[in-house]
């Protein structure tokens, strides 16, 4: 277990990395005047310089040897990457296309799609109220589509473009930076040459200020913070609490989505959402519980071993008796050094 001054370091860390997450439409917002492809290039560009100096000051180089003499990993990180591109893509342009609150449906459905990939495709059994969770959010994406009139395209790929990149990401097995860093590499080129066509047809709004340079160029620290943060939190806090914690971005997105950006909530949405919650709750509270089982489990397994072995005292006392035992038993066995008379 985690010392709890380390747990609260962890705590913070999380709520750091989810809250800038939740925020991040207020950035998109301040691009507005960029095309969301340009401002997907740059946040491409402009994370590789920073994945290269974090990688730099942590002296963590050793992994890119060995991923390049493995094809099959590279080939999964390539998938990602294409994976994850499509992600920002999709999120930058329904935040800058006034579609904020169904951006942040995506991401709150996004745990119960990853609970059906993990049944789907790694052949995971469920418990029964994560079933239950499952089928609250079927009904929620039901009634989404009836207060929409339309399927809620948006949000379930964005839920299910993330949940595939996890999906992806169990196989490659690297770190958040390095994963990071691996997959910045992979865009840079295809973005660089995408920013130079803008540029060449005059269609690029990185030359119209200073102000509008400074902000694309930030995107990489935009990046870049958030996941930095996710992982000093990750390896403090039980999964349990990274998993109520990854509900922050949604939230925040939700309540800029209805208070900043002044998008319309009919009551129908309401319904959906409201679903998405009660799923969310009922996934929560079986996670929680499961943990508290396996806690009591663990505690007792221990207190059980603890009872069942002899006192210090008595094992000292025992062992050389029982090894003068054995070796009286056994004519021509050499005696240990000790018990000779």
């Amino acid at each position: 277990m985690q010392p709890r001054s380390d747990q609260r370091t962890g705590l913070a860390y999380g709520i750091a990395a989810y809250t800038m997450w939740g925020l991040l439409p207020l950035y998109w917002r301040l691009l507005d005047d960029a095309a969301p492809s340009e401002i997907l290039a740059h946040r491409m560009v402009w994370s590789l310089p920073v994945a290269v100096v974090l990688l730099a000051v942590l002296r963590r180089w050793s992994w890119i040897g060995p991923l390049l003499r493995q094809p099959r990993r590279l080939g999964l990180i390539l998938v990602s990457t294409l994976v994850i591109s499509a992600n920002w893509f999709l999120y930058i342009w329904a935040v800058n296309s006034g579609h904020v609150l169904e951006a942040s449906l995506g991401y709150f459905i996004n745990p119960l799609v990853s609970i059906a990939f993990g049944v789907l495709v790694l052949r995971e059994r469920l418990r029964p109220l994560q079933w239950a969770a499952v089928g609250i959010g079927a009904l929620a994406v039901l009634v989404m589509t009836v207060a929409y009139g339309r399927m809620p395209w948006i949000a379930l790929a964005l839920a299910f473009s993330f949940a595939t990149y996890g999906l992806v990401k169990k196989g490659i097995k690297l770190d958040g930076i390095e994963g990071f860093s691996a997959e910045t590499a992979l865009q840079l080129l295809p973005a660089l040459g995408f920013l130079v066509f803008l540029g060449l047809r005059g269609e690029a709004s990185f030359t119209t200020g200073v102000g509008q340079a400074l902000l694309l160029s930030a995107c990489g620290v935009a990046t870049a913070v958030p996941l930095i943060c996710f992982g000093a939190s990750a390896v403090r806090l039980p999964l349990t609490m990274i998993g109520m914690l990854q509900y922050l971005a949604p939230t925040f997105q939700f309540l800029l989505g209805l208070t900043v950006f002044h998008e319309t909530m009919p009551p129908e949405r309401w319904a959906g959402f409201a679903l998405v919650w009660l799923a969310l709750a009922v996934l929560t509270w079986d996670a929680l519980r499961t943990a508290g089982r396996a806690r009591t489990a663990l505690a007792e397994a221990a207190a059980q071993a603890a009872a069942a072995a002899p006192p210090p005292e008595a094992a000292a006392d025992a062992t050389p008796a029982a090894v003068a035992a054995h070796t009286a038993e056994q004519p021509g066995t050499p005696r240990p050094p000790g018990l000779t008379q």
